[in-house]
């Protein structure tokens, strides 16, 4: 990259970033919006895009629709100035030209999926608008070029519960250390309740809840071998079709039809904090009786253990961004829950903040690990949009580990002016050091 061509960038991201001072506060962004998306979008679109400001009486219904923590749905979370719904992929064009032309940040929302409701809601200060894409669902196959082959094979699944009574911390002990290593056709998560006793104690409930791609008698031969503690047997074991094992999987009831997934809405809707780790070495057992005695503090508690191991353990840490690859044992998903608003959310963020910070310990380390999608504001946090590499890596290295870097170099090479930004986007370097990268190299291109 020349020293022209940076100086251009510079004045250019200046001329962005003046934008977005001029329109801070300006009341006029929704019909400004609207008139621009108007004059760019292609003709040959189908349908035009449909567009909700705050004055239509259908917003709160569209924003909602696709919020999966209605913690960022509080009358006091900031709100976007538009959503806009396209119809066609020029209706995506259009939003991000005329974002920029008008200086305003865009969130990019599908499944409404963010834990942290970044794709919905902003902590920053900036006015916002939604690309809500829930009307761009085509799927188109190309016969000629790729094909797909898809078996309608029976799929095996089970769902054994064990609690502490009943011996569930060698168990889970066990499952440990053959989570990532069993038969790479075997998939046994565990999912962790609080519960009670006969007698009315607490006590923690794990349910082993496996899909297994193959047949109940092979399954049952691979859980003798290496996986006796479980005690399965074959009453245990249900034989289902594919498409039955997503719902399965997902938790929703059985007998529920299949076209209920095309509804493209998230399946429970709460109140709700998340967080996550990477689990490399097997936790003792006096550890274990911590965590159950931490996790027992909550009512509302629920905790997921996803094993790793198998393909996830076969693919490079640096081919792709996701890097929690090979020598993971799995991941751990802390969750709780609350239904009365904000009467009783501090109270549950403490608690989870404290179950986290007890995990410390056990599970990776220099950097602890997390799951992006799983996203978490407790890990910092961008609020003013230039964020620097620094900061940013407090974050970034945790959910990209080396690769970080990488995403970094890839930033500023795209979107050296920060246009595509959250709460915990990746920066881009410094314009003024567009051609140094993080380590003092020169920066291709």
């Amino acid at each position: 990259m020349t020293t022209s061509s940076s100086i251009l960038e510079f004045v250019a991201c200046l001329l962005i970033l003046s934008a977005y001072a001029t329109w801070a506060y300006a009341d006029s962004i929704p019909d400004d919006f609207r008139q621009c998306i108007d004059g760019k979008i292609s003709p040959q679109a189908p349908l035009p895009p449909s567009c909700y400001t705050p004055n239509n009486s259908a917003f709160s219904v569209v924003l909602q629709s696709r919020g999966l923590n209605l913690r960022y749905l509080m009358p006091s979370v900031r709100k976007p100035e538009v959503i806009l719904m396209p119809t066609h992929e020029s209706h995506v064009q259009a939003a991000v030209m005329c974002a920029k032309k008008l200086g305003i940040q865009l969130r990019v929302r599908s499944g409404g999926h963010d834990y942290d409701g970044v794709s919905y809601a902003s902590e920053m200060e900036e006015p916002f608008v939604i690309l809500d894409m829930a009307k761009l669902r085509m799927v188109a196959v190309d016969i000629e070029e790729k094909s797909a082959w898809v078996e309608a094979g029976a799929t095996i699944v089970f769902t054994v519960g064990k609690t502490l009574e009943q011996g569930l911390t060698k168990i889970v002990d066990k499952w440990q250390h053959i989570a990532d290593k069993i038969n790479e056709n075997l998939f046994i998560r565990v999912i962790f309740q609080n519960s009670k006793t006969q007698k009315g104690d607490k006590t923690v409930l794990g349910l082993f809840n496996a899909l297994f791609l193959g047949g109940a008698d092979e399954l049952l031969k691979v859980m003798q071998h290496d996986f006796p503690e479980l005690g399965l047997g074959k009453s245990e074991v249900s034989e289902i079709s594919w498409i039955e094992s997503v719902l399965y999987i997902a938790g929703y009831p059985s007998g529920t039809k299949p076209e209920v997934l095309l509804q493209g809405k998230p399946l429970f809707v709460n109140y709700f904090k998340a967080k996550s780790d990477f689990l490399r070495e097997p936790i003792p057992q006096s550890g274990l009786a911590g965590l159950w005695k931490s996790y027992m503090e909550d009512e509302n508690a629920l905790m997921i253990w996803n094993p790793y191991g198998g393909v996830m353990s076969n693919i490079p840490e640096s081919q792709i961004p996701f890097p929690h690859r090979n020598g993971t044992i799995c991941m751990i998903q802390y969750v709780v829950t609350w239904q009365d608003g904000n009467t009783s959310e501090t109270r549950h963020i403490e608690w989870i903040r404290k179950l986290h910070s007890y995990m410390a310990s056990y599970v990776s380390k220099s950097p602890r690990e997390a799951y992006v999608n799983y996203r978490d504001l407790d890990l910092g946090m961008n609020k003013d949009g230039n964020t620097g590499f620094i900061k940013a890596s407090a974050w970034g290295n945790m959910y990209y580990k080396n690769n970080f870097d990488r995403l970094v170099k890839i930033k500023t090479k795209f979107d050296p002016c920060n246009f595509f930004r959250h709460e915990q986007s990746i920066p881009p370097l410094p314009v003024t050091d567009i051609n140094v990268d993080i380590h003092g190299d020169m920066l291709e291109g």
